[in-house]
């Protein structure tokens, strides 16, 4: 009886070790997958929705489980602050500007927090720092745009059902096309003219572009007005003295406007002889005097050579001038006496 009750002993001692035994491991590795034997950080942020997260979700960082979520608690107008427990050995590669959205652990999971690492220009967090959330669309807002989406599709499968049904008809200008020959037949001509139209385009660039390489050819009117700078400063001083022409006939033309005016007037000596008749009248007839004047003056000249008294004078003075004549003749014939 002794010894079955020792072994009896022995069987539940052996049973409770290793009760004992599953129990510790057990604790360590639950410890261990929730973090709870590692030197942690306390990070927080705050969410206006967590949408279903709860204390002891997982954190995750580059794919890696690095913390767990100790705290959730209202704050502000509706708002969610979340407190993770981030293990220290991850604290050198997350930066203050790193930013933190919730998921999902798979694709119907439990809730997550997946950190963004920041920019490495950005200090490394330190403990109790706040860090930034970043909005997510949830399950309800998804389906709420798919929804949407969904609406939308009807609508646009409504009018292309009312579009073709349209054309089937020949109604519209595409339904007449396919349903109506003639129009067909009018279109099609009319893309033909829109070809020849277009080609004749193409042909006129290109003439323009040879007219243009025959103003560009070196040594052409259009080159050396371009390029020539000589050319260019005889052309500008050409339309200079062009300017200067004109303004000289403009000038002329005035002077001959106001001498017109002059001789339409009765103010001076032509105008009166053009415009005045009696005082023209009288002029002529004292030309005319002035003519019979000078006749009657030449005869009694010619009377008083031939008088007694005087006729010694003028003999005189006609041998003077014969004289003079005679000196004249002889210095032209003997140049260098």
């Amino acid at each position: 009886m002794e010894n079955d009750e020792r072994k009896l002993a022995i069987k539940v001692g052996v049973f409770i070790f290793l009760g004992l035994a599953i129990f510790i491991l057990g604790i360590f590795t639950l410890g261990g997958q929730q973090k709870s034997f590692v030197k942690n950080i306390h990070l927080g942020a705050v969410f206006n929705d967590v949408s279903g997260l709860k204390k002891g979700n997982n954190v995750w960082f580059s794919g890696v489980k690095v913390g767990t979520i100790s705290s959730l608690h209202f704050t502000g107008v509706s708002q969610v602050d979340v407190k993770m427990d981030i293990d220290e050995n991850v604290q050198a590669y997350i930066h203050r500007n790193a930013g933190v959205r919730i998921s999902s652990d798979g694709l119907i999971g439990n809730k997550i927090i997946v950190i963004d690492g920041g920019s490495p220009q950005a200090p490394i967090v330190q403990n109790g720092d706040m860090l930034q959330a970043e909005k997510v669309l949830s399950t309800d807002d998804i389906m709420k745009t798919i929804q949407q989406n969904s609406q939308n599709l009807l609508v646009i499968t409504n009018d292309f059902k009312t579009i073709s049904g349209n054309m089937v008809h020949g109604k519209g200008m595409v339904g007449a096309l396919i349903s109506d020959p003639t129009i067909a037949l009018q279109f099609r001509n009319a893309v033909k003219d829109l070809q020849a139209t277009t080609a004749n385009t193409a042909r006129m660039a290109n003439e323009l572009g040879r007219f243009t390489d025959k103003l560009n050819s070196k040594g052409g009117l259009a080159d050396n007005l371009l390029t020539d700078t000589s050319v260019f400063h005889q052309l500008k001083l050409s339309v200079a003295q062009l300017k200067q022409t004109t303004a000289n006939t403009k000038a002329l033309t005035d002077n001959l406007n106001r001498a017109s005016s002059k001789l339409n007037s009765s103010d001076n000596v032509l105008g009166v002889l053009l415009n005045d008749q009696q005082q023209a009248t009288q002029i002529k007839s004292t030309l005319n005097y002035l003519n019979q004047s000078t006749i009657k003056l030449n005869d009694d000249l010619e009377a008083a050579q031939h008088n007694f008294l005087l006729k010694g004078f003028f003999k005189k003075r006609a041998k003077q001038q014969e004289e003079q004549k005679a000196a004249v003749a002889s210095d032209k014939n003997n140049p260098g006496n």
